[in-house]
């Protein structure tokens, strides 16, 4: 596609995803539920299509150069498929935040004053592998009103676009716009740039992947950007935890599914458990083909632990290794965490209610967890059905963004006739 073809279609899919959005003013919840409920027996009904068009994804995966990891994003199964359609029906049983009353009060004047959830209007879902989260976004982006763009990587453009076909045979059944969801065809990467220069036309850029996509549209995006640059996130041993509990959540947090932003890269423990606990710990890794990358202290204890580096404890690994930091003191647990920490999920293991409470106060992250895995920090764990993506940010949406999160808000004003003095 020449360049003029590459803009011209992309302000085309622009212009139609802000009119869809424009029409979804005067869409119901049931009709939005409707859809949900549909998309969701069609997945399970088309699901060998789906994995047909996924296999060719999967085949062609090694010419890309993608890891065993991203493989395993990248790969649709019949129980990922299962998964995906119980997640649109789980976000249909949802209230339907559009219209929602936030906050009312009536003035001394005897206007009436609403503050009333509405829809951000467009969004431009940018994301890499994993095609599950084609269905995920599309229906958190319905479910809140929206309009989306939505542009897969090149690896699983088979499987996206099986996907959205199947997703966009429901919209006229419920009278929902054609153009609600579209999925950008081209794999040519200046699509991207042409669309992140459209705040005109685009409320909001998601990007979900690696963080050199992450940076590329946060530096190229001229409309509001929700995003998560890494996820180096942290398990710490306190010196009250409880052994078999820190050794249950540490290999869950590590190893349940390494290739995912809420996977465990860094153990900090305390120098009072370490000699006792740090064998067991480092034993249960390694059976599990975990590299170990240890302070001095941790190659003491464990020598055959590798030394780490200043590198290592800001790394987001997405694969087995891990980092070690044994510390003296619940504060220098927090001040570690606190200076590597992407701002992802950090958990501690502790029986001290106090030492839990002053972690959680301290630690500045998206989310903290206490006596349970980094892997909870997930929209469809959280109750949110499913989410768009996990946010660091603080403005305007933080943690996992789910139906709520792609939502603003504008004040109603009834009046009867006042006039301001």
């Amino acid at each position: 596609m020449l360049s003029q073809e590459l803009q011209e279609y992309c302000l085309s899919v622009a212009k139609k995803a802000k009119k869809a959005a424009a029409q979804m003013a005067t869409v119901t919840g049931s009709q939005k539920n409707g859809w949900l409920q549909k998309c969701a027996v069609l997945l399970s009904e088309k699901s060998p299509e789906l994995i047909a068009a996924n296999e060719l994804d999967v085949a062609a995966a090694s010419d890309y150069g993608l890891t065993n990891a991203a493989i395993d994003r990248l790969r649709l199964t019949p129980k990922r498929l299962s998964e995906m359609a119980s997640a649109l029906e789980e976000i249909a049983l949802f209230p339907d935040p559009v219209g929602q009353i936030i906050e009312s009060n009536i003035r001394p004047n005897g206007i009436e004053v609403q503050k009333i959830r509405v829809p951000l209007g467009v969004a431009f879902f940018i994301y890499e592998s994993r095609p599950n989260v084609t269905s995920d976004a599309a229906a958190i982006c319905v479910k809140s009103g929206n309009a989306v763009i939505l542009r897969g990587g090149k690896e699983a453009k088979h499987s996206n676009e099986a996907i959205v076909k199947i997703l966009s045979e429901a919209t006229a059944e419920f009278c929902l716009p054609a153009d609600i969801v579209q999925f950008v065809t081209t794999t040519n990467r200046n699509a991207i740039s042409h669309f992140l220069q459209m705040p005109e036309l685009i409320d909001v850029a998601i990007p979900r992947g690696g963080e050199g996509l992450i940076r590329r549209v946060t530096s190229e995006a001229k409309m509001p950007v929700i995003k998560h640059f890494a996820g180096n996130c942290h398990v710490y041993i306190d010196r009250e935890a409880d052994s078999e509990i820190a050794e249950r959540v540490l290999i869950n947090s590590k190893c349940q599914r390494m290739g995912v932003c809420n996977a465990a890269e860094s153990l900090v423990i305390h120098r009072d458990v370490a000699k006792s606990l740090l064998p067991i710990l480092c034993e249960s890794l390694t059976k599990r083909g975990i590299e170990i990358r240890g302070d001095e202290t941790t190659c003491k204890i464990v020598p055959q632990t590798k030394q780490a580096n200043e590198e290592d404890y800001y790394m987001e690994y997405i694969g087995p290794v891990i980092s070690v930091k044994v510390v003296d003191s619940l504060n220098d647990a927090i001040e570690h965490i606190n200076k590597y920490s992407s701002s992802h999920t950090e958990a501690i293991i502790t029986k001290d209610i106090t030492s839990a409470r002053e972690f959680a106060a301290r630690i500045d992250s998206s989310a903290v967890i206490i006596n349970a895995s980094t892997r909870f920090n997930d929209g469809g764990q959280f109750g949110l059905g499913a989410e768009i993506g996990i946010s660091t940010d603080k403005f305007h949406a933080r943690g996992p963004c789910g139906v709520n999160e792609l939502t603003s808000y504008k004040y109603v004003v009834y009046g009867n006739g006042q006039i301001r003095e």
